[in-house]
């Protein structure tokens, strides 16, 4: 059967379906003869990756609704039952649309299958249930949220009882489950009220969040810095519309920080993120009401997370008193140096401490940490390795976690949480720069002599959007070129070594990601994004100057994508 009649035949099935609901059925109905928009629908179910779901809102299976949330959930249920005789799951969303619905929705399937659920009376972040799984002692965690993508979407993250995003192996087992549902009748669902009764629906409230506070402030290295400079350190921030405005400033507070400013029109959940073309913090334009603000104000540093509070992106002052985007590569070096050189200074440093980053994150925070005695560890893209990395050290206590990061403004310190946490991004990066300005430094200062001492490492991103069914067979025929005719060289350079991550390499789980390195110590990588209809692709140079960074990063960039652009346009 064609994907095209399939997705037809599952459409009228939930045209016929009473069990689905009626704004749903509105919307099928309202684009009834559109054969693309049908089979984009329905072609296939919303794929469970190993973090779950992530897809636009709307009606079809190939959608996020209640029903996708609901199939998912009896599935995750099912897995649940069969590890515990009476499991429970803590529950967090964001401020997309329908998050609390969906929310609702997974705490009232879960409720109906015996598993008691914990959910949060109003928007938290992201890494706050990765807190509360543990605190709460749960088997599992969701977080209804789409990260930082477009506001069309939603989706819903699963953790594991130890906080972090559930492995391959564990989402396998889940998404078992998930295959065996046929229909929606398979679902099992109770009213709120009965799940109260029952004791199967608990609400979170203030207490958890007074925990998670502390657990964040207890990481902060020099408070009494932060106190004596407090009066004349200026930090404005924006949650640009997301959970993170109440925690961040919590915390900030906590620990002494007196002149913050929350950017105003981006104060207010809003899921339709009306101040910004994305709600996403890699971006300068998503800072550009703030930076207008922070000039006005002569804010020292300028911070923003998005929508789940997981990713922060931090703004400086250069040498010509300009505001500048810090990459994530940038952000997380600096807080490296900050935390290693702190901890040093105050004789906590353990010698077997560590520092984990992912195959695609800069080597600056490598050479930094390694000069401080420090073991670095490489993980595939996504924050759930660097999570899995840390319980492993929680068993063996072979390392100490120091800190964790990744290219895309992800990070965290502290052993509270298993994922990445724009709360305690916040506090460092504010922190650093309260302590280097008490040192006549600012944090551009700081990078500069980082790439002095460690050389002028520059990293760049480039991405290429295909959405569809078309779009996927695209990437994956990318990435197939790439893999089977490689080029000698790039960029000039002769390439010395490919690494394809889905022969399984490192003990690293199997991913379709290639990295290629050239003599001179670059390397680029394509990966498809697990989470956006994108392929992604990653440059990294190390120069002896800024200017020959620039330039090295520049010729390597043009080289490939111009072969990436050239292939697309032959298709």
């Amino acid at each position: 059967m064609s994907l095209e009649k399939r997705a037809h035949e599952v459409y009228e099935l939930w045209l016929n379906d009473p069990l689905v609901d009626p704004s749903l059925k509105e919307e099928l109905q309202a684009i009834s003869g559109q054969d693309k928009e049908i089979t984009d629908r329905f072609y296939t179910d919303l794929k469970f990756g190993t973090g779950g779901l992530r897809g636009v809102i709307g009606a079809g299976t190939n959608r996020m609704n209640i029903h996708t949330v609901g199939k998912a959930t009896q599935g995750l249920a099912q897995f649940l039952k069969s590890t515990d005789a009476a499991p429970s799951a803590a529950i967090a969303y964001d401020s997309r649309h329908f998050s609390p619905e969906f929310a609702l929705e997974a705490a009232l399937v879960l409720a109906a299958n015996g598993v008691k659920a914990y959910l949060f009376k109003s928007l938290r972040p992201t890494p706050e249930l990765s807190f509360a799984v543990r605190h709460l002692n749960a088997n599992a965690g969701i977080v209804v949220t789409a990260s930082h993508n477009p506001p069309e979407y939603n989706g819903y993250k699963v953790y594991g009882a130890d906080g972090g995003q559930i492995t391959p192996e564990t989402a396998n087992r889940v998404i078992k489950g998930i295959q065996v549902i046929s229909s929606l009748a398979e679902i099992k669902k109770i009213s709120q009220q009965e799940a109260e009764e029952k004791g199967l629906l608990v609400w979170l409230d203030e207490e958890l969040d007074d925990a998670y506070i502390s657990a964040v402030a207890a990481v902060s290295q020099h408070p009494e810095v932060i106190q004596a400079t407090s009066d004349n350190f200026r930090v404005l921030y924006t949650p640009l519309h997301g959970s993170g405005n109440i925690p961040v400033q919590k915390v900030l507070e906590r620990v002494g920080f007196k002149e913050v400013r929350v950017v105003p029109e981006q104060e207010q959940p809003d899921g339709s993120f009306p101040t910004v073309k994305s709600p996403n913090p890699e971006e300068r334009s998503a800072f550009a009401i703030a930076i207008e603000q922070g000039q006005a104000w002569d804010a020292d540093l300028i911070m923003g997370t998005d929508p789940d509070a997981d990713r922060m992106g931090a703004v400086v002052k250069n040498a010509q008193g300009e505001y500048v985007v810090l990459t994530g590569n940038q952000a997380g070096a600096i807080m490296v140096h900050y935390m290693l050189d702190s901890m040093k200074e105050k004789g906590t440093l353990p010698a077997n401490g560590a520092v984990i980053k992912t195959i695609v994150t800069s080597e600056l925070g490598a050479s930094i940490a390694e000069s401080f005695g420090m073991t670095v560890m490489n993980t595939l893209t996504g924050f759930k390795y660097i999570g899995e990395k840390m319980t492993q050290f929680d068993q063996t206590h072979e390392h100490t976690f120091i800190f964790g990061y990744e290219e895309s403004y992800g990070y965290l310190a502290g052993n509270y949480a298993r994922d990445k946490d724009a709360v305690i991004a916040a506090m460092l990066i504010a922190e650093a720069g309260a302590y280097y300005k008490s040192k006549g430094l600012t944090l551009n200062e700081v990078l500069e002599q980082l790439y002095t001492q460690h050389g002028y490492y520059l990293e760049g991103l480039e991405t290429r959007t295909l959405k569809g069914m078309e779009g996927v067979e695209t990437i994956q025929s990318i990435m197939n070129e790439w893999r089977d005719n490689a080029p000698d060289t790039a960029g000039g350079t002769a390439i010395v070594k490919t690494e394809d991550f889905a022969q399984g390499l490192y003990d690293l789980p199997k991913e379709n990601v290639l990295k290629f390195h050239l003599e001179d110590g670059s390397w680029f990588c394509l990966r498809p994004s697990g989470t956006e209809p994108k392929i992604k692709m990653y440059f990294a140079v190390k120069g002896n100057s800024l200017n020959h960074a620039k330039e090295r990063l520049a010729s390597l960039t043009n080289d490939v994508m111009s072969r990436i652009d050239a292939y697309m346009e032959e298709r």
